[in-house]
């Protein structure tokens, strides 16, 4: 897994209010669809930017609870949203939610389910903290999904089994339905996101992804410091030259508890 240390945390947290990634919490956003007075829960709130957003739709009547187990995102998230009443912040596990049963109308989970060797342990829980009829929002990346051109594929793709290695399942969206009709829910819709970039953006998704992906393998491989330096400079020259390509989809799936 990524270890999500402080300075990791400065990394996403710029990173996270580039187009493509807001473009993704959006996505989030509307399928939860808050209205005012709601109680929502934001499970994995990262550094708080989608609970922010969520707290200006629910209002002062309403109040959203962000958790988190890691202690470096959780300072970030109470930075940015300090001085928001209806705002709660808790440290704490997705398998062990210190919550009553139904005390939440809806909740939320964005690019957190990847890192679950199992789902259903959170998701049984967030069935137990969930009203009835209350509403289930999960995205996440399908890494099947993920296309990326290079002159080198094998290094490529040796690259991105490296990269492989920080996730405990690859293909969340396809497994999803199954694994929420066994914990209670009802599977809706799921609706794609689909990001694709040929000039590398600054505040781009690829751009993220080769920062993450280059200091993940000098950190958790034995792949030689410049083998990882190439494959950065080869995606710079591609973009130099007008041939970037890098292209793969998230997925919203929106379910209710029955």
């Amino acid at each position: 897994m990524l270890e999500f240390d402080e300075a990791t945390a400065r990394v996403l947290d710029n990173a996270y209010l580039g187009a493509d990634i807001s473009r993704r919490r959006r996505a989030c956003f509307d399928a939860l669809a808050p209205v005012p007075g709601e109680s929502i829960l934001d499970l994995g709130c990262g550094t708080g930017l989608l609970a922010l957003e969520l707290s200006r739709a629910v209002g002062p009547e309403g109040q959203v609870t962000g958790i988190d187990p890691s202690d470096d995102m959780l300072s970030s998230a109470r930075e940015r949203c300090a001085g928001r009443d209806n705002i709660r912040l808790e440290e704490g596990a997705a398998e062990a939610l210190p919550f009553d049963a139904g005390q939440f109308d809806k909740a939320v989970s964005l690019q957190v389910f990847e890192y679950f060797d199992d789902m259903r342990p959170a998701l049984r829980e967030l069935h137990r903290v969930l009203r009835p009829g209350g509403r289930l929002v999960i995205g996440d990346m399908h890494w099947g999904t993920l296309c990326w051109h290079s002159d080198h594929p094998d290094r490529m793709e040796h690259m991105l089994r490296i990269w492989d290695g920080h996730l405990a399942e690859r293909c969340v969206p396809a497994l999803l339905p199954e694994r929420l009709r066994e914990c209670g829910f009802a599977a809706d819709r799921i609706e794609p996101v689909t990001f694709c970039d040929t000039v590398l953006r600054a505040d781009g998704l690829a751009a993220l992804m080769i920062r993450l992906i280059s200091a993940y393998a000098r950190q958790k491989s034995d792949l030689p410091p410049n083998d990882v330096k190439a494959w950065v400079h080869e995606q710079e020259k591609l973009a130099e030259q007008g041939r970037f390509f890098m292209s793969i989809t998230h997925f919203v799936w929106i379910s209710h508890k029955v």
